[in-house]
């Protein structure tokens, strides 16, 4: 039997699975209420308004949106894109906007481009496990840095990074989820954003803000985009995946011009261009002034699922020191942290037998010790299974 083992790269022997995707293999059994995955509200898609683009693009342009296209993006979704990043105070050149297939292909460029063996990169504790699966395809070292209830603890983060200097190891970014964070679904206060941006500056490091959920505020003030607080030291990711459709799988990546000429060149030699066809579709629907109208009807369904779970959540769970979950002010997750003895990992599969299924806090942690918490989607179920799941999810608390 060949040894395939010797075959692979150093990064390739690194890589691992998945734990979202592997647990959601186990939680597609019938009848089971899934809190585990990421995923937006089928009946949001807007079926009718692209199935109509679609006809008419077709009709008008097919042979050109079906042919291979340039890798920075369709020009006139790019064209739209940087009218809406204007709307959010946001101004920026063509040529700092590169259209990316989806912003887990930004990650990856982000690794590709500044990541070498055994480079620190800083990071809230917990924080997007797609980010830790892609740094950890380069071979990064992750620094986790625990959270707070205003975002990253920013003295923590400071102490760290002053010790890898003195180590002759001077971390390469800050990675943050800066809003309505997954998996926490916190905020990082305008205070923490500004003190991040000086430790930035500071030290002579980027920032690398990841921001798929911004859009998608319930309730208070949005916070500016940490590129707003700097343009010239932050690379900013964006998605249409939670906030259009995840299925088109479109993003566009921001920043520094030569930054953002770098990842082009390194996406050229990954897809050569995210699909033009669906880069037109999203055009037409931006053209058409749909986005704001559709983001509008999300926040609105997503705002009474949140308020529902949290209602369930105050009904049903014990009444146990330590147990606690937070409150997001917008986009699709809350955490839930249980008492400290407890390990939501093995807890994983007594909710499995109740028809229940979250993600395991330990999948959020560069460093996989995580034990006593979880993230709760709750975007995705409906009214009636967020009752029954958080009912159920609740007595298995109780039993352990």
């Amino acid at each position: 039997m060949i040894n395939y083992e010797q075959f692979y790269s150093a990064n390739a022997a690194g890589m691992k699975k998945s734990i979202i995707r592997e647990l959601l293999k186990l939680t597609g059994k019938p009848g089971i209420i899934s809190f585990a995955g990421g995923l937006p509200a089928p009946d949001m898609f807007p079926v009718q308004e692209i199935t109509e683009i679609v006809s008419d693009l077709m009709a008008r342009e097919g042979e050109k949106i079906l042919q291979y296209g340039p890798t920075e993006g369709y020009t006139p979704l790019r064209e739209e894109l940087l009218q809406y990043m204007k709307r959010q105070g946001v101004e920026l050149s063509i040529d700092q906007l590169v259209v990316i297939t989806s912003s887990q292909q930004g990650l990856d460029l982000v690794g590709k481009i500044f990541v070498n063996r055994g480079d620190v990169i800083m990071m809230s504790k917990p924080t997007y496990v797609g980010a830790i699966q892609a740094f950890n395809s380069y071979s990064a070292h992750m620094c986790g840095i625990e959270i707070e209830d205003d975002g990253i603890d920013t003295g923590m983060l400071e102490r760290e990074i002053k010790k890898f200097i003195a180590e002759n190891r001077k971390p390469k970014f800050i990675y943050l989820v800066p809003d309505f964070q997954n998996p926490s679904g916190i905020t990082v206060s305008l205070e923490k954003r500004k003190e991040l941006i000086r430790i930035a500056e500071k030290y002579d490091l980027l920032i690398v803000e990841d921001s798929p959920y911004k859009q998608l505020r319930f309730e208070g003030e949005h916070e500016p985009s940490f590129i707003s607080l700097n343009s010239e030291r932050v690379v900013s990711l964006y998605t249409f995946s939670k906030i259009l459709l995840p299925g088109f799988r479109l993003g566009w990546m921001v920043g520094p011009e030569s930054l953002v000429q770098k990842a082009v060149i390194a996406k050229q030699a990954v897809d050569l261009c995210a699909p033009p066809f669906n880069q037109a579709v999203f055009a037409e629907f931006m053209k058409k002034g749909l986005l704001e109208k559709q983001v509008a009807k999300i926040i609105t369904a997503y705002r009474e699922k949140r308020d529902f779970m949290l209602a369930k959540l105050d009904r049903y769970m014990p009444d146990l020191e330590g147990l606690k979950w937070t409150r997001p002010q917008g986009g699709l997750f809350l955490w839930l942290t249980l008492p400290g003895h407890m390990d939501t990992t093995e807890m994983f599969t007594d909710a499995l037998e109740k028809n229940v299924a979250y993600v395991i806090g330990s999948a959020f942690d560069p460093e996989g010790k995580e034990r006593n918490t979880m993230r709760l989607n709750f975007s995705f179920a409906s009214k009636e299974q967020i009752d029954q799941g958080i009912k159920r999810l609740a007595e298995v608390i109780k039993n352990r």
